[in-house]
């Protein structure tokens, strides 16, 4: 007995690392404005069991919103368990915690931030992902943090990112990976003693009809998962590569993949930040534009707001949203999670609204761009971009 219930529960691991299954509904949720409202309906409604599990969980009107949610939560008797990563969520530390706490929320935190400046590679392996299960019913995975939509840096335009609502088959590997992340958590932090049971497994009978895969980084069976993904996808193209990224620094394979798909005739267009809320990065980025632009890809900036999605549709028939970016930290140490889709209609809908942020919101880049720049502004970029090198370096990163 013992021996088949270890056997079903690698089975259900081994779906994490990207099995398709067949039978979703995926929702896509556009920017905070209709990711808030769908999760906090499905907070209220949920009965049993809520997994929570994001980078930023901030003390704004939105987090206290979240919060006062999952209070009311465990006042009805859910189960529910919060993990919030030591760096992004330093805020929610000293000021929801505790409240949290005293309301019967369990609580824990992914790596409590001790040092102010370190590029140690333990310090780099963040909680960058973004999942909430609810019941075993609906789970949401993405980029949005639990942050107000709007950014003090752009006013007046929303945090430009992706959420999707997941109903289906696809549920058991997620909530599964949910759980066993808790119980990791649980056992570094020396919290052996979990309060209660975890709820009812997934309900996950088919709702659908559309086939899917949860794709996550972890640092044991699934380094390379949603990264190998990416390049699959890629090297298959045929036709169209819309790529939508915040931190976008990708390392040899991922260059040369979007290069040679260029080569073949294929359309690469890429959507990355404007306004920049990591200076760093964004120069960083800029020098690697020039090879892509001599070789035909297409470059946006995106000026409306601050651009924070993690996106691509392909072919318009596969599409990902989650929370990767396509650099080094989220690609080779921090914990990510991705749903990658082969849907037309849900492809057709992402690329659609892809389509208008880069006709209201963005400026296309032109190869005569770079040359017009100051050489002092293009000496910035290739120092920022030796920077973040050196620092991928310093890490233990290797640029493959």
């Amino acid at each position: 007995m013992r021996v088949t219930a270890i056997t079903a529960r690698l089975r259900t691991w081994a779906r994490a690392s990207g099995e398709w299954l067949q039978g979703n509904t995926i929702t896509l949720l556009e920017n905070g404005e209709a990711f808030f409202p769908a999760l906090l309906q499905a907070i209220d409604s949920a009965q049993q069991e809520i997994l929570l599990q994001t980078y930023i969980f901030a003390t704004d009107a939105t987090g206290r919103r979240i919060a006062d949610a999952l209070a009311r939560a465990a006042a009805r008797g859910v189960s529910v368990r919060v993990l919030v990563d030591g760096f992004g969520g330093a805020a929610f530390v000293r000021e929801l915690m505790n409240d949290l706490s005293a309301a019967g929320v369990e609580t824990l935190i992914f790596r409590r931030e001790l040092r102010v400046f370190s590029l140690h590679r333990q310090r780099l392996r963040r909680l960058h992902r973004k999942v909430t299960v609810i019941d075993g019913r609906v789970a949401f995975v993405g980029g949005i943090n639990i942050i107000d939509d709007f950014d003090a840096e752009a006013p007046g335009h929303p945090r430009y990112d992706y959420s999707v609502r997941v109903e289906g088959a696809l549920l058991e590997p997620i909530l599964d990976s949910s759980r066993r992340l808790w119980r990791q958590v649980a056992w570094a932090s020396l919290r052996l003693r979990i309060r209660g049971l975890f709820g009812a497994g997934a309900q996950s009978g088919a709702t659908g009809n559309m086939r899917a895969a949860f794709l996550i980084r972890d640092n044991l069976r699934h380094r390379d998962d949603i990264e190998n993904a990416y390049l699959d996808a890629i090297g298959r193209a045929r036709e169209e590569i819309v790529l939508a990224n915040a931190y976008f620094f990708p390392g040899l394979r991922f260059r040369h993949a979007l290069l040679a798909a260029a080569a073949r005739g294929v359309k690469v267009t890429l959507l990355l930040q404007g306004v920049a809320d990591h200076p760093l990065m964004q120069y960083a980025t800029r020098a690697l534009y020039p090879i892509f632009l001599e070789n035909g890809i297409r470059l946006f900036e995106y000026q409306r707001s601050i651009l924070h999605a993690k996106v691509a549709v392909i072919d318009r028939h596969w599409a990902t949203v989650g929370s990767s970016n396509i650099d080094p930290f989220s690609l080779m140490l921090a914990r990510e999670a991705n749903v990658a889709v082969i849907d037309r209609e849900f492809a057709a809908t992402l690329s659609a609204s892809i389509s208008t942020a880069m006709h209201d919101g963005a400026v296309e880049l032109h190869r005569e761009d770079w040359a017009r720049q100051p050489i002092i502004r293009r000496l910035l970029c290739w120092l920022a971009y030796l920077a973040v090198r050196l620092a991928a370096g310093i890490a233990g990163i290797k640029s493959d």
